[in-house]
C-alpha cells in the first residue's frame, strides 16, 4: 500500500472505531437520563436502580471511547496538516467548540453526576445528567459540521491559499450536517435500544429455579430497550434517504461503497423485522417473556445496529475519493510526506491500540452487566471504615 492509502487506512480504523463508541454513548446516555427523571418524577426505586446499572455501563463505554476520540484527533495534525493549513479556519472552528464541549463542559458535569450521587439535590443531580445528555449531542453535531463541509462545502471564501469563513449561518446550517445528525440520532437510539434489551434478554433467559433474577428490572429494562428501538428504527432510514438529496455524489459508486450500501439495507432490513415482532409483543408483558425465541433473537441482534452503522458510515465516505473537500482540497495534496515505513509502523501499532481498546470495552460491558444490578457500584456510598485511635505520647 501506498504511503496515502495507509494514512486513509490509518484514519478510517480510527474514526470508524471511535464511532462505535460514540454511538452507544448517544444513545444510552439519552435512555439513562429519561429513566432517571422517570425515577426522580415518580420515586420509584426500581427505576433508581436502574439507573446506577445503566449508567455504570454507559460510563465505562464513555471513558474508553474518549482515549480513541483523543487519538484520532492528533491524526489532523500529525498525518493531515494539509488539512490543517488550508481549512484551519472553516474545518478547524467547529472541532475546537467540539472540544471546549466534550472535554470541558460534557466531562466536568458527568464527574458530577457520577460523584453526587446523595450529594446533590435529587433534581439537581437530575439537571447534571440532562446537561451532560444535551452536551453530548452538541458535540457530535459540531464533529458533523465539520464532517458535512468535506462532503458538501459551503459559507467559505478562498483567501490566497487558504479558505475563510464567509457565513457561519451557511457553516452551521448546512444540510449535509443537520440530516446526518438526525440519522446519527436515530441510529444511536437504534444501538442503545438494542443493547439494552440483549442485555436484559440474556438475563431473563437465565430465570431458572436456583438461579435468582430480578425479573421486575429487566422486564422494564427490556421494554425500555424494545421501544427505543422501535421507535428510531424507521426515522433511521427516513434520515439517510433525505442525505441523497443533499449529497448526490453519495451512493456507493465505489465497489466497496456498493457492498457495503447493499449489507447497511440488509442489516437494517434485520433490525425492522425484530422491531416488528417487538411492537406485536410489547403489549403483552406474559407472552414477551415467555417467548425464550425472542429473547435469543434479541440477544443474537446486538451487534447487527453497530454493523448497520459502521456500513453506513463507509458507505457515506468511501465514495468520495480523490477528494478531502469535495472539488476543493484534494487527498493527495493533505497528507504528510512521510516515509512508507514511519507510515506503515504508525498503522500498525495504532490499528493495534485501537483493537485492545475494543477489547477492554467489551471485556469491561459483558463483566458489568452480567453482574447484574445489585453489583452496581455507581451511586452506592463507600463503607464507613472505623478509625483506629491515635496513639497518645
Amino acid at each position: 500500500m501506498s504511503t496515502l492509502s495507509l494514512a486513509r487506512l490509518l484514519f478510517a480504523i480510527t474514526a470508524g472505531t471511535h464511532f462505535l463508541f460514540v454511538s452507544l454513548t448517544l444513545g444510552l446516555a439519552a435512555l439513562v437520563a429519561i429513566t432517571q427523571t422517570r425515577a426522580v418524577v415518580t420515586g420509584d426505586p426500581v427505576r433508581l436502580r436502574m439507573v446506577r446499572y445503566w449508567g455504570q455501563l454507559y460510563v465505562i463505554n464513555y471513558a474508553v471511547g474518549i482515549v480513541t476520540g483523543l487519538l484520532m484527533e492528533f491524526q489532523f495534525g500529525l498525518n493531515w496538516p494539509g488539512l490543517t493549513d488550508h481549512a484551519q479556519d472553516v474545518f478547524g472552528a467547529p472541532l475546537a467548540l467540539e472540544t471546549l464541549i466534550a472535554f470541558f463542559v460534557e466531562a466536568t458535569f458527568l464527574g458530577l453526576w457520577i460523584f453526587g450521587w446523595d450529594r446533590l439535590n435529587r433534581y439537581a443531580h437530575l439537571a447534571v445528567i440532562w446537561v451532560v445528555t444535551l452536551t453530548a449531542y452538541v458535540s457530535a453535531y459540531f464533529v458533523l459540521v465539520a464532517n458535512g463541509f468535506l462532503r458538501h462545502p459551503v459559507g467559505f471564501l478562498r483567501v490566497g491559499g487558504e479558505l475563510r469563513v464567509d457565513s457561519a449561518a451557511d457553516l452551521f446550517t448546512n444540510p449535509a450536517a443537520l440530516l446526518p445528525l438526525a440519522h446519527v440520532t436515530a441510529g444511536a437510539f437504534l444501538v442503545a435500544g438494542f443493547f439494552m434489551a440483549a442485555v436484559s434478554a440474556w438475563h431473563l433467559r437465565r430465570a431458572r429455579p436456583g438461579e435468582p433474577v430480578d425479573l421486575e428490572f429487566f422486564r422494564r429494562s427490556l421494554r425500555i430497550g424494545l421501544v427505543s428501538a422501535v421507535v428510531a428504527v424507521v426515522p433511521s432510514a427516513v434520515f439517510g434517504g433525505l442525505q441523497f438529496a443533499v449529497i448526490p455524489d453519495s451512493g456507493g459508486k465505489s465497489p466497496l461503497g456498493g457492498i457495503a450500501g447493499e449489507l447497511m439495507m440488509a442489516a437494517w432490513l434485520w433490525l425492522f423485522c425484530v422491531a416488528v415482532a417487538a411492537l406485536v409483543k410489547l403489549p403483552f408483558t406474559g407472552w414477551l417473556l415467555r417467548g425464550r425465541a425472542f429473547l435469543r433473537t434479541v440477544m443474537m441482534t446486538l451487534p447487527v445496529p453497530y454493523a448497520a452503522m459502521m456500513l453506513g458510515w463507509i458507505f457515506r465516505e468511501e465514495d468520495r475519493q480523490p477528494w478531502l473537500i469535495q472539488g476543493v482540497l484534494r487527498t493527495k495534496d493533505a497528507v504528510r510526506p512521510m516515509g512508507h515505513g514511519a507510515m506503515l509502523a504508525t498503522t500498525v501499532g495504532v490499528s493495534a491500540l485501537f483493537a485492545v481498546l475494543a477489547v477492554v470495552n467489551i471485556v469491561l460491558l459483558r463483566r458489568f452487566a452480567r453482574r447484574g444490578p445489585d453489583a452496581a457500584g455507581l451511586g452506592r456510598p463507600a463503607p464507613v471504615q472505623d478509625l483506629e485511635p491515635v496513639p497518645s505520647f
